[in-house]
């Protein structure tokens, strides 16, 4: 399996980066090797001094397909979920600088921890979901899907377009605005729409 992240899928996050709003979706890839699962602890790698948390909606994709029309897009997936995308900001920065790819930033081992998912129909309105992350009991995130700036089914048809999508495969939708510092000894928390999916410390 492999996750396809989309960058800048919020305004306000898009913002707090100081990066443009973008017109078409930005998209990045993570090894299967960055997944962490079961509320394991994360462990913060000693090659980075300025780890970012970032909380996703997931979707995980249900069937194989390519070249797939928006309004067929609902069908290849049937689970959601949350995940972190954890970003080495120090070495993003300094990559974005000389305008290299942010690989070594994003797709780190176990720099995307996931939560059980859930299946789609459990949610009347999956444009209507609310998710918050906490570290140490304070909320940092709050997000709704009502402001994604590309929707679910658009992601998944413009990356068909490129790319072709398989069962088990994970896309990871963007993270609203709130990003930030990681520390030893942090409990990290998440919710969707008021159940728990995460919990886990980093170290």
């Amino acid at each position: 399996m492999k996750i396809i992240a989309i960058g800048r899928n919020y305004a306000e996050h898009a913002k707090e980066l100081n990066n443009p709003i973008p017109t078409t979706p930005v998209i990045f890839l993570k090894p299967d090797t960055a997944v962490l699962k079961d509320n394991k602890p994360f462990y913060i790698p000693d090659f980075s001094d300025d780890v970012h948390f970032e909380l996703e909606v997931v979707l995980k994709i249900c069937k194989e397909g390519k070249h797939i029309a928006e309004k067929f897009a609902a069908n290849y997936y049937d689970e959601i979920g949350l995940g972190i995308d954890f970003t080495a900001r120090d070495i993003q920065s300094k990559h974005k600088e000389k305008g290299l790819p942010w690989e070594l930033a994003k797709a780190f081992d176990n720099s995307a921890p996931i939560s059980t998912f859930l299946p789609k129909s459990d949610f009347e309105n999956l444009y209507d979901l609310n998710f918050e992350l906490q570290i140490n009991e304070e909320i940092r995130q709050k997000g709704h899907t009502k402001d994604l700036l590309f929707s679910f089914e658009k992601i998944i048809s413009f990356v068909s377009q490129y790319i072709t999508l398989k069962k088990g495969d994970l896309i990871f939708t963007g993270t609203p605005e709130g990003v930030g510092k990681i520390n030893k000894g942090d409990k990290i928390a998440a919710w969707l729409e008021g159940k728990q999916l995460l919990n886990f410390e980093a170290k």
